[in-house]
């Protein structure tokens, strides 16, 4: 049987993966691809079922490597034209400008039919591709790259169960978490076993925070926050140089920007998040490799065991999860008792848990800036010995019980709030 320290790296190396593109379009290519991959025919037309979750994490956010391109047909188009599903969620990595023309022509055919289905799963995409004599079916559930069902001409070629109630059904199990685990194992854990992936992290993940603070993309958050830490309307201080990081980042990604990132429960948002703040943190007050590494193991698998009670997909926006996990990461670092984390976390969850997830767009980067400032407000209190008291609104006098608090808001309190988002976001598109 396996250890805890196994199980945890199980699901972290399950989790903080590599990714190019805002995610939901990025799984909608690679269902595409690996349809096409099968028919291994002409494509006469295309048949989309997808869940309004999906539809609303696709509809804003720029392709990469498309020139500019958003939406599911072109998602769909690229996968099909020159994606690889071998490479997961980096499906579409290596499309050249020639296969983009062909991608354009094939748009310009008009023979991809999207259709919003009504799913438990908030993650659903089944891509029908249709040849002159043949069909196949590829189906995605819970997770990005998680076929549960593959069909040629009517044949069950893949049938993976996967429950409903459960997203993580394919993954190691989640029920082994807790913030006191995760705090513990940081502690001790041999470095050898998760330098090279945090590594990557502070490798691919830096990359595109320095592309978003030196290039032009979405609202420009991180960049106009370091510019006027210049003018001195903002402190040159360590929390503003890390919003100004980590929102960098997701201005450039949600922009289209092709440079990977490593992502974290399913997001690249999160996973920058997770990371960058610290990083930069480690930069300004130059806290060694060790400790730093030490931190962002404690983050991402602190955001993964928050956002597992959340769900891969939600009205409730998922930097929240990560921003707590940095908050409580911060304390971690500063050689806090579990005690000091767990209210870091508590205060930020209690501080900002109303943000809503109304899509994937420019506004992300300015929700990561929102939420991390907040992370460190929640440490410096927590530091101090104050915080949000159990029993007072969502916080609970457990942090175990505050998350299946923020579980139970997210899932059952904010399902008809993403609903209407969702509702709010289609009239918005069919006015454009």
């Amino acid at each position: 049987m396996a250890s805890v320290e196994e199980k945890l790296l199980t699901i972290l190396f399950e989790e903080v993966v590599p990714a190019q593109g805002c995610t939901e379009p990025i799984a909608i290519a690679y269902t595409a691809a690996k349809a096409r991959e099968i028919l291994d025919e002409p494509i006469e037309r295309v048949e989309v079922r997808i869940s309004g979750n999906m539809i609303k994490n696709v509809k804003s956010v720029v392709v990469p490597n498309s020139g500019g391109m958003v939406g599911i047909e072109t998602s769909v188009a690229m996968g099909l034209i020159a994606g690889d599903s071998k490479k997961d969620l980096m499906v579409i990595s290596d499309i050249d400008a020639d296969e983009m023309q062909h991608v354009k022509v094939f748009l310009e055919r008009k023979v991809i039919e999207v259709l919003h289905v009504e799913s438990d799963a908030k993650l659903y995409v089944e891509i029908k591709v249709f040849s002159k004599s043949h069909w196949v079916s590829v189906e995605i559930k819970h997770t990005h790259t998680n076929i549960t069902r593959i069909l040629k001409d009517g044949e069950l070629i893949l049938d993976r169960p996967c429950n409903d109630a459960d997203f993580n059904s394919s993954f190691e199990d989640r029920e082994v978490l807790s913030i006191a685990v995760i705090y513990e194992t940081a502690q001790t854990i041999d470095l050898s076993k998760i330098r090279p992936l945090f590594l990557k992290v502070i490798e691919l993940n830096s990359r595109i925070a320095h592309e978003g603070l030196e290039g032009h993309y979405g609202v420009n958050i991180g960049k106009i926050i370091c510019d006027n830490i210049k003018k001195g309307f903002y402190g040159n201080d360590v929390r503003n140089r890390a919003a100004a990081f980590a929102s960098a980042g997701s201005d450039a990604r949600m922009s289209g920007c092709a440079l990977p990132v490593m992502t974290t429960s399913g997001s690249g948002n999160q996973g920058m998040t997770s990371s960058l703040a610290l990083i930069e943190y480690a930069n300004v007050l130059h806290v060694n490799e060790e400790k730093l590494l030490r931190a962002l193991f404690f983050s991402h698998l602190a955001t993964v065991h928050i956002k597992s009670n959340v769900g891969r997909l939600s009205a409730y926006c998922g930097v929240i999860c990560s921003a707590a996990a940095v908050s409580g990461a911060l304390a971690f670092l500063n050689d806090e008792s579990l005690e000091v984390v767990s209210h870091s976390i508590g205060n930020t969850l209690g501080d900002v848990s109303g943000i809503i997830c109304d899509g994937a767009k420019s506004s992300c980067a300015m929700k990561i800036a929102t939420t991390l400032y907040a992370a460190f407000d929640a440490y410096m209190l927590a530091s101090a010995g104050r915080f949000l008291q159990g029993g007072d609104g969502i916080i609970a006098h457990d942090i175990e019980k505050t998350l299946k608090n923020i579980g139970a808001l997210s899932q059952d309190g904010m399902y008809i709030t993403d609903k209407v988002i969702i509702d709010i976001m289609s009239k918005n598109h069919a006015k454009r």
